[in-house]
This record gives structure tokens, C-alpha cells and sequence, in this order.
């Protein structure tokens, strides 16, 4: 990637960020944030690492529930494992790694205490409803504690990869019942600078009152952002700039590999009844 691309993207990226009126290091930390897919080995000390899921553990949580967890990965083969389940060599790479899982395991055990049939009709918190908040939840405490470690100078990236094969994930990690893999979150020193990946016109995901109607007004910026899009250099593919963002949709709405990750039959699997 030479120097000049670099330098293009970065000036996109800081002119989508024009129109921002106030700023602190909070927003900072926020507007500045990439993907990180190169560590240094450093490891990461343990006061960090407390602090880090600290936060976690202070992101919003539905009806209080708490029914997200995380677990991080320390086995050295547990560690490839993942990387392999993700194809992504970067995830046995980075000094600490973690996935998150949405969680009614732990809820569950402490109904059944209190006398609960946590196998019967009346058990409701592995429905749909359940699941689909648990997973916000689980990836509210991830994105808390990603913003951390950015703003202690660490580099992350997520890892929705660990999703090709949701079972593989659950039989790694033996997951039990009502839980289910959400997201991995790879954190580490920086040993890359990627350029600020650009972000579509406010005006194409911020409306007001209600969704317009109007598919062609909300496109009118379309043209316009596949050009900057195709200014940008992800550092996987050096060699060119990106695909327009036009065209890497109009990839990923046919793309048959969608089919081969269902969400539904693995999640039965797990206890969870999503036609509830």
C-alpha cells in the first residue's frame, strides 16, 4: 500500500468526521477506533485485565438479568482451535482472547433452585425474546470492554468469524445448556496502523420519526460514498483498494455461505425455543 492511498483514506475519514461539533477523550477513543489484526506479543499485565472486564460488567443489562458471560481463552490448543474454527491466524496470535456467550445457563440454575421446571412450558427464559436480549447484552459488555482497551492504548478486533461453525465453538468450550456463542473479542498491543475505515453519510442511517419511504432519497448519497469506500486499503489486501460498499452488498445478499450458518437449529440444540 503506498504511502499516498494511506494518506487518502485517512483524509476521508477525518472529513466524515467534519460536521462533529464537541469532543473529549471518550469520543475521541470512539471516532478513532479500527480493527486491530496484528499484536505485538507483549502480554497483557493483570490489573488491565481486571479492569477490562470490570468494565464489561458495568455495560446495560436487560431487566438485570446479567445473562451474558465471557470466557477467556488461555490454553495454548484451545487458542488454535479457535483460530482454526475462524480461519483467522490473528485470533491464536493475540496476547488475550475472550468470547462472549449469551447466557440463561446461570438464570436457569438459579430458578431451578427456587423450584423452577426449567424444562417445562412454564420456563420462559429460553425464548426467542430471552435469547435475542441476552445477545444484545452480551455484546453490549464486549463493545464496553473493546472501548476500554482502546482507550489504554490496546488494539482490538471482533470475532464474528467464530461463528462459521457455532457447534464447534459450543463442543470447544463445552457450553451448556442455554448458552450460545455471540462474539470473540482479540485484544493486544497494536503492531499495525490501519487507516480509519470510512463510515456511510449520517443521513443514510439517522432518520427521523419514522423510516422513510422513499428508497431512493436515502440512496442519494450511495454514489458519492462507493467512491470514498474505494479510496480505502484494508490491510488484508494491500495490493487494492476495497470493492465499492454497493458492491460488496450486492456480494453478501446472494452469498450462499449465509446459508450454512443458521442460528436457529444449533440454538434449539442448546435448549433455546425460538418459535416462542
Amino acid at each position: 500500500m503506498s504511502d499516498t492511498s494511506n494518506t487518502s483514506a485517512e483524509t476521508v475519514a477525518a472529513d466524515s468526521l467534519a460536521t462533529s461539533t464537541v469532543t473529549n477523550p471518550v469520543i475521541e477513543t470512539l471516532l478513532q477506533r479500527r480493527s486491530i489484526r496484528k499484536f505485538k506479543p507483549n502480554p497483557i499485565a493483570e490489573e488491565v485485565i481486571a479492569t477490562l472486564e470490570t468494565v464489561a460488567q458495568h455495560a446495560a443489562s436487560s431487566e438485570y438479568l446479567s445473562d451474558w458471560s465471557a470466557i477467556r481463552i488461555t490454553d495454548e490448543s484451545l487458542r488454535q482451535r479457535m483460530a482454526q474454527i475462524g480461519n483467522q491466524h490473528y485470533i491464536g496470535e493475540a496476547p488475550l482472547l475472550y468470547v462472549f456467550v449469551l447466557d440463561e445457563h446461570r438464570n436457569a440454575a438459579i430458578a431451578a433452585r427456587s423450584g423452577v421446571d426449567v424444562h417445562s412450558d412454564a420456563f420462559t427464559l429460553n425464548t426467542s425474546y430471552r435469547f435475542s436480549q441476552a445477545q444484545n447484552d452480551a455484546v453490549l459488555a464486549l463493545h464496553a470492554m473493546e472501548t476500554a482497551a482502546n482507550s489504554l492504548g490496546l488494539g482490538c478486533v471482533y470475532l464474528g468469524s467464530l461463528l462459521n461453525d457455532a457447534q464447534a465453538i459450543i463442543d470447544a468450550l463445552q457450553l451448556p445448556e442455554y448458552t450460545y456463542p455471540v462474539l470473540g473479542l482479540a485484544i493486544g498491543e497494536p503492531d499495525q496502523t490501519p487507516a480509519l475505515k470510512p463510515r456511510m453519510p449520517r443521513s443514510m442511517q439517522f432518520f427521523e420519526n419514522a423510516y422513510p419511504d422513499d428508497d431512493d432519497s436515502v440512496l442519494e448519497p450511495l454514489p458519492d460514498y462507493d467512491a470514498i469506500v474505494h479510496q480505502y486499503y484494508d490491510l488484508r489486501h494491500t495490493e487494492r483498494p476495497v470493492d465499492a460498499f454497493s458492491t460488496q452488498t450486492t456480494a453478501k445478499a446472494t452469498d450462499p455461505a449465509n446459508l450454512t450458518k443458521s442460528v436457529g437449529p444449533v440454538a434449539q440444540g442448546q435448549g433455546f425455543t425460538l418459535e416462542r
